[in-house]
């Protein structure tokens, strides 16, 4: 993932707004994708790119709070900026309680803008990688059994083999024989390489 695949994400039901922030993020050379209403974003957002989104605050049906809420909800982890005109310090201050990464109040400086934005977008595709890396490690971890995983953890923790087998109540020679199919299932050649996977997969 990066900066480059990511997508500024524009829910505002003032068309003329939405075509001036399109223009601005385009200009600055961010994709764009806008929305004339939360619903419309819930209903069209994929969730596969990272990005923010750029929300006003006041909308018919379903207000930006009520927005951020429902991806919370969801746990949709794209960082929020909030932009509104009708803004005032409690507002701002329960839109960053709930993990909004910014709040600004119409009309704001085109730079000040792109400042949020490159922000948001930097923190968003730091979570992207993240969640890859996890997800790639748990699924490198599932293809071991429920012994290998034993095997793995305890290596991880610096252990011999004999310590090992000694501690699973199973024989030198079957440690072995399980420390060599982790290794080869996962592509593996360390323990200290076994230690980083078991962390990112979220293990230890």
């Amino acid at each position: 993932m990066n900066e480059s695949d990511a997508i500024i994400f524009v829910v505002d039901d003032d068309a003329a707004m939405r075509r001036s922030l399109a223009y601005l993020f385009d200009s600055a050379g961010w994709k764009v994708a806008t929305f004339e209403s939360a619903r419309d974003f819930l209903q069209r957002y994929a969730g596969h790119a990272p990005g923010c989104l750029l929300l006003d605050v006041r909308m018919p049906l379903m207000s930006g709070l009520e927005l951020q809420q429902e991806l919370s909800r969801h746990a949709i982890a794209l960082p929020v900026i909030f932009l509104s005109g009708h803004g005032d310090l409690a507002m701002a201050v329960q839109t960053m309680k709930a993990g909004a990464c910014d709040f600004l109040e119409k009309p704001c400086k085109d730079q000040v803008l792109l400042d949020a934005v490159s922000r948001a977008v930097a923190r968003s595709v730091d979570e992207s990688r993240s969640a890859a890396s996890t997800n790639t490690a748990q699924a490198a971890l599932a293809t071991l059994t429920a012994r290998e995983r034993e095997v793995a953890l305890l290596m991880a923790e610096g252990k011999a083999s004999k310590v090992i087998a000694r501690e699973l109540g199973i024989s030198d020679k079957t440690v072995q024989v399980h420390r060599h199919n982790t290794m080869e299932k996962l592509g593996l050649h360390s323990a200290a390489e076994v230690a980083r996977l078991l962390m990112a997969g979220g293990e230890i």
